[in-house]
């Protein structure tokens, strides 16, 4: 290993503002849950608990981490880093069902005084319902990742520093809104049937192939920052572009398309439960009638 991939792999970024962040997030929701969970175990269960920490962990990591540095230096690592924050820290987060655990873990004081009247303001839950409303996810996560894929506004955050945050910010940010009509997270109102996250995964997975397609089979390198930094372990930027559709391209799909199949065969699966409820009903009415109604006998 040469001394600039040592130096790569050591360059962790401690930034206060991401630790300080993180931990104050994680006890929150800690104390919250830990309150809830003695109350209903059955709806805060360890298992949302590892979920949520699990979120914020992969957010340290993919922000603090030498996956951070390294996607200065190579496109791959910077999609990689761009899966983390639309299509795995966003779920894992809203797996744990973090709205009553966040607020439950906030000092009664602050909740009381403060923040109650904040949660109570018909201003604030009506923005909520829009921003929560399946279009309005669908085409905020589209436009996020389509227009921060354009090679100006990609060049721009990769040459500035406070646009790369607010790129960061938008990846994770519409990648809540996104995953939300999907996961529900308790005890938030289901606005569409279920069936219809089907078509709104898979809509999500045609944009994401698109976009992906575009990078592996563009003959020119869209992005040049990445044709004038240092060139690691010998990849050519075309190769790494390429390369970099291909992680955007197979995992992506992967991440859309579990779902999809896990919504399908539940549905399946309370479709044949209804059945045999219908048909089993059916039955014990029939026997009912029989019982009160027995068959005539008629003399030979």
């Amino acid at each position: 290993m040469g001394p600039e991939t040592t130096a790569i792999f050591q360059s962790w970024t401690f930034e206060p503002w991401i630790i300080i962040t993180s931990l104050l997030a994680a006890c929150i929701y800690l104390r919250g849950w830990w309150r809830l969970h003695r109350r209903l175990p059955w709806r805060f269960p360890v298992w949302r608990l590892i979920a949520f920490q699990a979120g914020l962990l992969t957010l340290f990591l993919a922000l603090a981490s030498p996956l951070h540095a390294l996607a200065e230096l190579l496109l791959q690592f910077h999609m990689i880093q761009h899966l983390l924050l639309m299509m795995v820290i966003p779920p894992l987060l809203l797996l744990g069902a973090p709205i009553l655990p966040l607020v439950r873990g906030l000092p009664r004081p602050l909740l009381q005084h403060g923040l109650s009247h904040v949660f109570a303001s018909t201003a604030l839950q009506r923005l909520g319902r829009f921003l929560t409303h399946p279009l309005v996810c669908l085409l905020a996560f589209t436009v996020s990742n389509v227009a921060w894929h354009v090679p100006g506004l990609y060049e721009l955050a990769l040459r500035s520093e406070f646009w790369h945050g607010v790129q960061h910010v938008c990846f994770l940010g519409t990648g809540l809104l996104f995953w939300w009509p999907v996961i529900q997270p308790w005890p938030s109102r289901v606005r569409w049937p279920r069936w219809t996250m089907i078509p709104y995964l898979l809509f999500a997975d045609i944009q994401n192939t698109a976009l992906s397609a575009f990078l592996v089979f563009s003959e020119r390198v869209l992005y040049p920052t990445y044709a004038a930094v240092p060139r690691l372990w010998g990849i050519s930027a075309l190769d790494d572009q390429a390369a970099a559709g291909a992680i955007m391209w197979v995992p992506g799909s992967v991440i859309f398309l579990v779902p999809v199949a896990v919504i399908a065969i539940r549905l399946l699966d309370s479709t044949r439960t209804r059945s045999a409820r219908e048909k089993n009903n059916f039955n014990q009415d029939h026997e009912v009638y029989d019982q009160k109604h027995p068959n005539p006998s008629f003399p030979s």
